[in-house]
């Protein structure tokens, strides 16, 4: 069924978006929900089709407004391996901020809802892919730029740096202190900083 244009739909879905946040998907009713968005009920069926798919949408919305946001602003102005760095310093500015310790939706829905409803599992998935993706990117192009040693796996050091961050992200609920989150960052970026085990050795004189 196709959307009906009578609502402000960029509000309306911010407000599922924070509705879905505070509650969790569960818990979140239709009628909450509605509320938040500034609609009826009908209309949220007639847009949405329903409550998983309007959490499909928010999950988007998200998304853009987050991760997505935060890769192309560093990816257009920092080199590749400040980009890293920098993404990370981010993510740990904005758990700390996070009076309300509501995390990540996307990493509270990969713990909450994913084991328990597969599409959404890969919806989730497929996000963190993108982040992934980033890392990986960037540790590439460093490689390139001579800023990280060229024996480094991207792919595994992609797969750890996600881990760290999702790390972060849940730590950040129960233990909010810079100094712990930190700690938990500084191992994973010595990984860039280290010098390749076997230096080429140079030409004799």
């Amino acid at each position: 069924m196709g959307r009906l244009k009578e609502f402000d739909e960029d509000k309306a879905i911010d407000g599922a978006v924070a509705c879905f946040w505070a509650r969790g998907y569960e818990a979140a009713s239709v009628r909450e929900l509605a509320d938040h968005m500034g609609i009826g009920g009908a209309s949220l069926y007639n847009a949405y089709g329903g409550k998983r798919a309007l959490f499909v949408a928010a999950l988007a919305r998200y998304a853009d407004r987050s991760f997505r946001e935060r890769i192309a602003r560093l990816e257009t102005g920092r080199r590749p391996k400040q980009a890293i760095e920098a993404f990370l310093a981010e993510i740990i500015d904005r758990s700390l901020k996070d009076r309300d310790r509501k995390g990540c939706l996307l990493v509270n829905s990969a713990l909450d809802v994913a084991p328990h409803d597969s599409g959404i599992g890969e919806v989730v998935a497929d996000y963190l892919g993108e982040i992934r993706a980033f890392f990986r990117r960037n540790i590439v192009a460093a490689q390139a730029a001579a800023q990280v040693p060229a024996d480094i796996d991207a792919e595994e050091t992609s797969g750890h740096l996600l881990g760290v961050l999702l790390g972060i992200r849940v730590l950040a609920r129960t233990q909010p202190h810079r100094e712990t989150l930190e700690a938990v960052v500084r191992p994973a970026l010595r990984l860039l900083d280290t010098r390749p085990v076997g230096k080429p050795r140079r030409g004799r004189k």
